[in-house]
């Protein structure tokens, strides 16, 4: 019997843990093919590929993100392989299963819930006779034309599961691709639009097993392993364990995690700042809203005063990459609310901030409840709210405008310097500035077309010098900085008129005779004129840079911004000096 289990990730990168799930418990009595695809891929070219695989049975697992996609695909299977069993399972086809047997005609079983097991059981049934009623966790067609919905299987003992990362298939693949690993299951806590609040209690995977799966994954090359966990620091020991074994043996590999923020003990705070490396651990951290009514409503513990205490000395150690999630359209958070929430939120400037829209999954506490809170939803994945009865979808537009320019402008990390200045001192709070270019954007009908990096730097100054900005020339040197430190290589042009010929040339003299006046790592460098021509790129500013750094404060005394590139090093690295310490014109104000 030939078995094909079959997915449609969102991307390339991505892999689909739960396959590997299945084909781990099903062999080796059952032999297992695990085929993977993507929500680009044409429903044909996946339908023949697998047609050409010849199977008997072929499972599909699915989500919201793939639903959609992976029917078309059934039907063309069904048709040209009319007696394929066709098995669906995942989360998205779990709940309401009358529902996708009647939207599904070609699907012969679903299986809900944990699937190991129950996948297992039934392809013994289907290779020996077909006793369908034991089996735990299936659901399946009645002769009668109705639905069969066997009882639930209690949990699986996840000592069992042998282990699914070590596919000699997979191997070729781990440096090209995010490597999913889960140390546990289940989650503690109820929030309710999330369906691992279904589910009570936490399970653990045996943690000398999940070292020796780690090891051999980085061994053979992978680069990036996520943590499906859903609060990865629930158990303290468990977590500070494994933090310090991937500390010890990480070879250069990226963490990601999943971390409830509000809970993570200083201890492992500090410890995290004094011993990670740089950049090897990445933290996505759900904060939702900072309301408390509306966490409350959805059942949601959170400390906001301790998770941004967490943020803030995790961002001053700069060893953790933290994402913070936002989502618009929970209960009782209406546009007020919500740019209060995100207000909150950006003050503590993670390295990115996504803001998403409320997605009613089947199964959830709020999807039941969506007639109480005036839901109006997508009827079909991935289910996003349009309105409820505090947010217009009105609103819902103007957020989305929002959240395009949070995009492009921070969490693209063009403007770093840029954003924070705009967002701390030209607008009365981080939401009007998002909103009000956002709104600007729109209205200019940049929305429907493309545009290339200096595009977002020339219609940042077109919004800031239309609305009347004040100190546009101190924003304009900002803008300078960020474009010219985001390269690798010195770029042959800029957006901006640069400096003319005679204040080049002297700046170049004076660079290259003493350059110690900007600094002793400059220096170091040992640039001629040539060699300042060809590597690097110069630029006045009006006031000082490294001064701002240090103080906060503006002083309007010209400097010069010289950035070296040095390609084996990464982007430019910059490098600023007063004019007047250089011995060129210059005066001083401070604002």
């Amino acid at each position: 019997m030939k078995v094909v289990v079959a997915t449609l990730n969102a991307k390339y990168i991505h892999t689909c843990l739960a396959l590997r799930y299945l084909k781990s418990f099903a062999e080796p009595e059952f032999p297992v093919t695990i085929k993977e695809y993507t929500i680009k891929d044409p429903a044909m070219n996946i339908a023949m590929d697998l047609y050409r695989e010849a199977p008997d049975v072929v499972g599909f697992s699915c989500y919201i993100w793939n639903i959609e996609e992976t029917i078309p695909v059934l039907s063309i299977l069904k048709k040209v392989r009319p007696d394929v069993k066709i098995v669906l399972g995942g989360p998205e086809v779990s709940y309401d299963i009358e529902h996708w047997f009647r939207r599904i005609p070609e699907a012969d079983f679903i299986v809900y819930g944990e699937g190991e097991e129950t996948f297992k059981e039934l392809l013994e049934e289907l290779a020996g006779g077909g006793n369908f009623r034991d089996v735990l966790g299936l659901a399946r067609r009645g002769g009668d034309g109705g639905v069969i919905i066997n009882p639930p299987r209690p949990k699986l003992d996840l000592h069992r599961i042998p282990t699914p990362y070590r596919f000699p298939e997979d191997r070729p693949h781990l440096s090209k691709r995010i490597v999913y690993m889960e140390t546990s299951r289940g989650c503690p806590f109820r929030c309710q639009f999330c369906l691992s609040s279904i589910e009570s209690g936490v399970r653990y995977f045996d943690i000398d097993r999940i070292k020796e799966d780690i090891l051999y994954l980085i061994q053979n090359g992978a680069k990036t392993i996520k943590f499906v966990d859903r609060t990865f620091n629930i158990h303290r020991t468990f977590a500070l364990e494994l933090f310090r074994f991937l500390i010890d043996n990480h070879g250069g590999c990226v963490f990601q995690f999943e971390i409830t923020a509000d809970i993570l003990r200083p201890e492992i705070v500090r410890f995290l700042n004094e011993n990670a490396p740089p950049g090897i651990f990445r933290f996505e951290i759900g904060v939702q809203s900072t309301n408390p009514l509306t966490n409350e409503l959805i059942q949601r513990r959170q400390n906001f005063e301790k998770l941004a205490r967490t943020v803030r000395a995790l961002r001053e150690g700069g060893k953790i990459i933290q994402h913070l999630d936002l989502i618009a359209g929970l209960p009782e958070e209406d546009y007020t609310s919500f740019k209060k929430t995100f207000n909150d939120v950006f003050a503590l400037e993670p390295e990115e901030l996504q803001l998403g829209f409320l997605k009613l999954l089947r199964g959830t506490g709020l999807r039941r409840e969506a007639e109480k809170h005036g839901y109006v939803y997508i009827d079909r994945a991935p289910y996003e709210v349009l309105s409820s009865k505090v947010l217009s979808f009105d609103d819902m537009i103007r957020i989305k405008r929002a959240e395009d320019i949070l995009e492009k402008y921070w969490n693209s990390h063009h403007l770093d310097e840029t954003v924070k200045f705009l967002t701390r001192n030209e607008f009365e709070t981080p939401f009007d500035f998002f909103q009000s270019f956002g709104d600007y954007w729109e209205e200019r009908g940049w929305m429907r077309i493309g545009h290339q990096l200096e595009d977002l730097f020339l219609r940042l100054r077109q919004f800031l010098r239309d609305r009347g900005t004040p100190n546009l020339p101190v924003i304009e040197g900002f803008m300078k900085y960020d474009y010219l430190t985001h390269f690798k290589h010195r770029p042959r042009s800029v957006w901006w008129e640069g400096m003319d010929k005679g204040e080049r040339q002297a700046l170049l003299r004076r660079l290259a005779a003493e350059p110690e006046a900007v600094s002793a790592d400059f220096a170091a460098l040992r640039l001629t004129e040539q060699k300042l021509v060809k590597h690097c790129r110069l630029e006045v500013l009006p006031f000082d840079l490294a001064h701002y750094r240090a103080t906060g404060v503006i002083r309007r005394e010209p400097c010069c911004l010289i950035v070296h590139y040095d390609s084996e090093k990464g982007k430019g690295k910059a490098f600023t000096a007063p004019l007047a310490r250089l011995g060129l014109a210059g005066s001083s104000t401070a604002t």
